[in-house]
């Protein structure tokens, strides 16, 4: 084939298919109907997958989230994944190595020592991708963000993050842990703390966007 250097036309880079968005979209519907389950879930398991927590209790800030969430789970505060290891170089060896069990206990460790939030208000659900679906954990998890926004994701930064490490106690506290202090590793940062009174300004703003149930 001849190549013309100096012509360039973006639809020949371009790849779209209907195939992956539906797969996707399957992948979607799958997750939401998965049964709901206290966090962290009482039975233990291994595998890799996406994840979502739900909020119901009383936060003052977040009652708009807990009314559309009833009588019906539906809208997520926080949507995660758990990755088999190896998956972004691709030696992705056994799937068992992935422990999204075990990234729902972590979450449910940082809940609980926040002073402001009580675990028993929170519900998750979760997808176990395994083989070849452990492709559609990425795309999956990112559907879900942009479908359900939610808080903890995209307005309230920093409840997914771990350990910084003492090298990195000059880092401000993130917003997640102004709204919600407790997190004993978080007392030990020495940056200024993003202004509480803007974190719930854009809360407000956020949730005022849901669509009515």
């Amino acid at each position: 084939m001849t190549t013309n250097p100096s012509s360039f036309n973006d639809d020949d880079h371009i790849f779209r298919s209907d195939k992956f968005k539906s797969v996707v979209e399957d992948a979607i519907r799958f997750f939401a109907n998965t049964p709901v389950h206290p966090l962290p879930p009482i039975s233990r398991f291994i595998g890799s997958g996406v994840y979502g927590l739900y909020y119901i209790g009383d936060f003052p800030d977040y009652q708009p989230l807990v009314a559309r969430n009833n009588p019906e789970i539906c809208y997520p505060i926080y949507v995660g994944k758990a990755v088999p290891r190896g998956w972004r170089t691709g030696r992705i060896g056994n799937m068992e190595q992935a422990d999204l069990h075990g990234r729902l206990r972590e979450h449910a460790r940082s809940i609980s020592e926040a002073h402001n939030l009580n675990l028993d208000d929170f519900r998750c659900r979760f997808m176990i991708l395994k083989g070849v679906e452990s492709d559609l954990i990425v795309p999956t998890e990112a559907a879900l963000i942009r479908k359900y926004t939610p808080l903890w994701n995209q307005t309230v930064a920093g409840f997914g993050l771990h350990h910084v490490g003492k090298e990195r106690f000059n880092q401000l506290r993130t917003q997640w842990d102004t709204l919600h202090p407790g997190r004993s590793w978080m007392q030990l940062l020495t940056g200024i703390s993003p202004d509480l009174g803007e974190i719930r300004a854009a809360i407000a703003q956020a949730l005022s966007r849901l669509p009515a149930s």
